[in-house]
This record gives structure tokens, sequence and C-alpha cells, in this order.
């Protein structure tokens, strides 16, 4: 049950920049501290240990305020990223390269017996305070937004926002891969809120990514004209000398 344990202090390496050390992480990261004895407990619940696998998962609360039910199953490297408030329900099933921030909750929407937690695939990113509710399945690569309601299947690589959760469009898709070339992520923002600082920041991103696209359209037509669109040309006269006639043309 340890022997994933050194992938899991490297995911946390990988995904939080605030971590230096080994040691540090081992010995200060509450998430960490949770899926150890996590593990632990859910070897216990499988060899029908029941109380006892409780009785790790409530001591694995009390020391790190992370609360996992024995019975949920969680894959390699998976992170909690401070991971106080984080709920995780017994029929849950958590994927390889997984990311929860504080306050999650994946939680049932029924008293019924069986399935009735989420399932998150393969490099789910989870935001602070969401809210993944019943036996619906997170499609591998797919985001939450922070504070998101998330009732309804997600698909791979989708982002979901709000409450309750909806998919946002392919314009959203594009802002946020503008943001990350930018330095930074609109992640979990939509263009409904009404923060003006928001929107303008959502305006000057809808017009970068508008840019780019004019721009690549100008250098696929440059590439047919045989105009190849590399540094060769240092400036505008000797532009003008060397391919204004094949644009011409």
């Amino acid at each position: 049950m340890f022997r994933y344990l050194r992938e899991d202090i490297r995911a946390v390496f990988d995904r939080d920049p605030a971590a230096r050390s080994f040691w540090e992480v081992l010995t200060c990261y509450p998430g960490i501290h949770a899926l150890i004895l996590h593990r632990l407990a859910h070897w216990l619940w499988g060899h029908r240990l029941r109380w006892l696998a409780r009785f790790t998962g409530h001591l694995s609360r009390f020391l790190t305020g992370i609360e996992i039910h024995p019975g949920a199953t969680i894959g390699r490297r998976f992170f909690i990223d401070h991971g106080m408030g984080v709920v995780i329900g017994e029929t849950a099933e958590i994927g390889d390269d997984v990311t929860l921030y504080h306050g999650v909750t994946l939680g049932g929407t029924s008293w019924a017996k069986g399935k009735r937690h989420p399932t998150l695939e393969n490099g789910v990113v989870v935001g602070a305070g969401a809210k993944v509710l019943g036996p619906i399945v997170i499609a591998a690569g797919a985001k939450v937004g922070s504070n998101a309601v998330v009732t309804k299947p997600v698909p791979a690589g989708a982002t979901a926002v709000g409450n309750p959760a909806r998919v946002i469009d392919q314009q959203s898709r594009e802002r946020e891969a503008q943001a990350e070339k930018l330095g930074f992520s609109a992640y979990a923002v939509a263009r409904d809120q009404d923060d003006p600082l928001v929107k303008a920041i959502h305006g000057l991103l809808d017009h970068a990514a508008d840019t780019d696209r004019r721009l690549a359209c100008l250098l696929e037509l440059l590439e047919k004209k045989g105009i190849p669109c590399d540094d060769d040309v240092r400036s505008t006269d000797e532009f003008d000398a060397k391919y204004l006639s094949k644009i011409v043309d």
C-alpha cells in the first residue's frame, strides 16, 4: 500500500511550486498524510476489517481535515492541495493524476445502496469548493471550476463552471488557452459574471485569440504563395523587395 508513495510525493512537486524538499512534503502536506492513511484504511476495508478501516479514516479526518471513506477507490499520483474540508464518499472512484483543491466534495444525491458517488477519470482537476454529486462521470482531462455544483457528466477535456454547472463553450476554451499562453488562467471564471475587471480581461483575451486566428490565416496564405514565414526577413523594406511581387501575383 506504500509502493506508490514516492510517485505520490513526486506528483506534489509537479503540481505545487511551493514544495521544496521530499522531507517537507512528507511531513508538512496533509494531502499526503490523508492519502497514506487512506491507503491503509482501504486495505483494511478490502479485508473486511470495516470498523478498523472506519476508525483509521476517522483518525485521518481528525489529523488532516480531509475525510475519505475507506471504500473509495483512488488511483496513482493523486494530489490534494491544501485539503481542508475535502470529502470523498464511499463509492467514489478516482483515476490517476487527479488533483483536488480544498473544500471539494465528491458526494451522493441518494440514500439508496450501490454506486452513488462520482467517478473522476485520469487527469481531472477539481477547483476549490466545488461539489461533484451523484454517480456521474467526470471524463479524462476535464476541469471543474471553483465553487461549481456538478450533477451531470462532464465530457473529456471540457471545463464545467457555475451553479448549476455547465460546460463552457468554444470561445471560453479559446480564452482559457490564450490566458495560459500569457502566463495566467481565467479558469473557473464565467463570462456572465458582473465583475468589470473580469469582463475587461475577457475582452482582451478574445481580441488576442482573434488576432492569433487572423495571423494563422495570413501565414497559411503566405505559405501557399511560396513565401517562407521564417526569420530571414529582417525589415519591411527587405520584405517588400523580396516578396511583394509574389503577393501581387
